[in-house]
């Protein structure tokens, strides 16, 4: 569904990643991995556009999406997940999902706030509260709930798992979990590998801008001296 080639990215003369390559199968869930400043979050952004990369080939279900604007991006069935969430405080729950509204391509049963509030019970207790008003995790969701209301076939997501509860983490493990039993194909970027092991089918390790592994999960759990050398802090 997504193949990434030779992935390049810079902020002004600094260049962040160095020839990223990596791929999504339709219904998977991927992981990237990395400790801070790895370059999970450059990539991503690369993907939807918002960083512009060099020398690089993003094909998503087969169409040549690098150097194409984020709005268009959206538009051909990528969903981005911001790590700083960026909703609406001003605006009440169902509002925020109603700035996300876009109509879903045939054949595909398009996200309602209905269906999202049953995902979410948290947000369906408090459709009505301001977004600024909701702790960081019931933003999170909802972030994510906004997202799916432009009916995406692919959810990137930005450190998911960062600074909620861990009682809304497991929360949110287990809403994505049912949104992979879905079909529904997912990119993330996490530091927290056991949320990442909750949820992912293969994982990248990025560190310095370069992947330094890639394998399945299980592949990595039998692998402690690349866990270590690449995932502690």
């Amino acid at each position: 569904m997504l193949e990434v080639r030779d992935l390049a990215a810079f902020y002004g003369g600094a260049q962040i990643l160095h020839s990223l390559s990596f791929g999504v199968g339709k219904g998977e869930v991927v992981a990237l991995l990395g400790r801070n400043g790895a370059g999970k979050s450059t990539t991503l952004k690369s993907v939807m556009g918002l960083v512009t990369p060099r020398a690089s080939s993003i094909a998503f279900e087969g169409g040549e999406i690098a150097g194409l604007p984020s709005y268009r991006i959206c538009r051909l069935g990528l969903g981005y997940v911001p790590e700083e969430r960026r909703i609406f405080k001003e605006l009440s729950v169902a509002e925020n999902l109603e700035v996300g509204r876009r109509e879903a391509p045939p054949g595909q049963e398009a996200w309602s706030p209905e269906r999202l509030f049953e995902l979410f019970p948290n947000l369906a207790e408090r459709r009505g509260t301001a977004g600024g008003d909701l702790s960081g995790g019931e933003q999170q969701m909802l972030t994510i709930a906004r997202t799916l209301m432009g009916n995406p076939r692919l959810l990137l997501l930005d450190e998911p798992s960062e600074g909620i509860a861990p009682i809304l983490v497991e929360q949110l493990a287990g809403t994505l979990a049912a949104l992979k039993s879905q079909g529904l194909t997912l990119l993330l970027s996490e530091q927290n590998l056991h949320f990442a092991r909750a949820l992912a089918d293969r994982a990248y390790i990025i560190e310095g801008g370069r992947i330094r592994y890639e394998g399945t999960i299980a592949e990595l759990d039998a692998r402690p001296e690349v866990r270590s050398a690449y995932l502690v802090v």
